[in-house]
């Protein structure tokens, strides 16, 4: 499979009028104790390696012993907005074990590790600067997806929970290696996955960008990938960029599927997303239209990534309504219906 880079690096969005108030009304903005600005003046750091050594290019940072009690106090007030809905009973058994600092995302989050003093159990969630792209894709997963997502806003801040899965480079690298009736399940789910992701427009959905969920079943296993990465929530012009099966990433899961999987069941599995997709969306069609037409008045993307994305979605679908699309969120509405009319055409994994 060919390569496929985002052009530039993409720029955070900020969030506008109408899309705060759809957070408000669906209760995604509060207050928060602390900012992520405010996360930045730590005073040391060093490189954090996994249990193998590796370097995992985040950095283990540290703050000032006059800044560091406000600080843990906050994370654990904020840790409990997500969690428990503000129910601060439980900060009393909770504490920070170490707050990371990731350089080279879109976001540069913070990832902050939280520990359970009644069990040494631990959990992680995320500081992010707020980016409009990425709450889109959230609120899209959330509303599209069989995936359910907790995050909060305010100002320009973001929080979220962490989603437990092993990371998609992992699992490719370790857990491929299965009985033929698993492989077959990790083969479907990439294409339902692969599927998810071009109608929603989300992007750049390499192996690192996603996880892993392992359910066992009563025979074998259940796999879903869930995306962790939404920064590039319709942003780009190019076509390729919102189908998995196109990044070379994933050719181990790719491969999968080319040994056991026929044109007709992936035909078929395509065709059980798509209606599950459009299931969704009525059920939940006064929330997503109010949030397609926020979408639908922002700037989300450039006007040439919009030209490019909008023709060759008018080349794939055959379908000259996409050229009439105006902006990125017109173009997602576009593909919104066109699945709930059943008219969807389908991408076939290898062309």
């Amino acid at each position: 499979m060919a390569g496929n880079k985002p052009s530039k690096k993409k720029v955070a969005f900020p969030v506008f009028e109408p899309l705060k108030k759809y957070l408000e009304k669906h209760n995604r903005m509060t207050i928060l104790p602390i900012q992520y600005e405010d996360l930045i003046h730590y005073i040391g750091s060093t490189p954090l390696f996994n249990m193998k050594g590796k370097d995992t290019f985040w950095e283990t940072v540290f703050f000032s012993e006059y800044d560091q009690k406000w600080i843990h106090d906050s994370l654990c007030h904020m840790y409990a907005l997500l969690k428990t809905d503000g129910d601060l009973q439980v900060i009393d058994h909770l504490t920070v074990s170490r707050v990371d600092y990731c350089i080279f995302g879109n976001t540069k989050p913070f990832r902050i590790r939280i520990i359970n003093k009644l069990n040494d159990n631990y959990d992680h969630f995320y500081i992010k600067k707020t980016d409009a792209s990425r709450i889109y894709g959230l609120e899209l997963e959330e509303l599209l997806s069989p995936n359910s997502v907790s995050y909060l806003v305010e100002k320009n801040t973001l929080i979220e929970e962490h989603i437990a899965g092993l990371p998609g480079d992992d699992f490719i690298s370790h857990n491929l290696d299965v009985d033929a009736f698993n492989q077959i399940r990790i083969a479907k789910e990439f294409v339902k996955f692969n599927e998810r992701c071009f109608v929603q427009l989300l992007g750049d959905m390499r192996a690192y960008n996603y996880i892993v969920d392992i359910t066992p079943d009563i025979e074998g296993f259940q796999y879903r990938i869930r995306p962790i990465d939404f920064d590039q929530q319709s942003y780009e012009g190019r076509k390729q960029f919102y189908l998995p099966q196109y990044f070379k990433e994933n050719n181990g899961i790719l491969r999968l599927g080319f040994r056991h999987l026929t044109p007709d069941s992936v035909k078929q599995y395509q065709h059980e997303e798509r209606s599950l997709i459009a299931r969704r969306a009525k059920i939940s069609s006064e929330r997503l239209n109010l949030l397609l037409d926020c979408m639908v008045q922002d700037v989300i993307s450039t006007s040439a990534k919009v030209e490019q994305l909008r023709y060759e979605l008018y080349e794939h679908h055959h379908n000259a309504v996409y050229l009439q699309c105006r902006n990125m969120g017109e173009i997602v509405m576009q593909n919104i219906k066109l699945v709930v009319q059943k008219e969807f055409t389908q991408s076939i994994i290898g062309n």
